[in-house]
């Protein structure tokens, strides 16, 4: 199995549980990838895509997405632009429409999440998802992330008190995500 692992604004592949499920992953003989995309300067929808441009080649029937806050939305971009069906996604604190209310984030968040999603070619082009969400998150309220799982009408963990999932939040392993990918797959 193959696995893209994303990571949403102002983040980095080398930030909060990222390297860890990349090397747990690995270690059960998955083959990952964790790009990096530009965040906050030069942050668009079109800019994400030029550099997935040179990770078409990876992705096939056998890659789950793995993404985290904006990357969800960007992933569901990257199911529109695909012919084929991808083996499932994982997503997680992931949301889609208008602003969040925070500011330094929601201008540069734009082109990503309020836009019109081709909500049938993205489930015909994904096996299965399965959402995350906290009833704490701090960034995305519990009613967008239950709005975006219920556009996928996709199964959903939700975790008490695991805020947005990121390190600040104690967040630098994901057992739950983990067992949950490698229990699928």
């Amino acid at each position: 199995m193959k696995a893209v692992i994303v990571h949403g604004v102002y983040g980095s592949p080398s930030e909060n549980w990222f390297p860890w499920l990349k090397g747990e992953l690995e270690y059960n003989g998955w083959e990952v990838r964790v790009p990096e995309f530009p965040t906050p300067e030069n942050q668009s929808l079109e800019n994400w895509m030029k550099v997935f441009e040179g990770m078409r080649d990876f992705v096939d029937k056998d890659t789950v997405f793995i993404a985290h806050s904006l990357g969800p939305s960007f992933v569901l971009s990257i199911l529109e632009s695909l012919d084929f069906k991808v083996a499932g996604c994982f997503f997680v604190s992931g949301f889609t429409g208008g602003p969040l209310g925070v500011s330094e984030i929601d201008e540069i968040n734009k082109s990503f999440t309020e836009k019109d999603f081709d909500w049938e070619k993205i489930k015909k082009n994904c096996g299965y998802f399965e959402t995350f969400f906290s009833d704490n998150d701090p960034y995305v309220p519990i009613k967008r992330s239950l709005e975006f799982s219920n556009k996928l009408m996709c199964d959903f963990v939700s975790i008490g008190g695991a805020g947005h999932f990121n390190k600040e939040a104690g967040y630098t392993r994901f057992k739950e995500l983990l067992d949950s990918i490698l229990n699928k797959y």
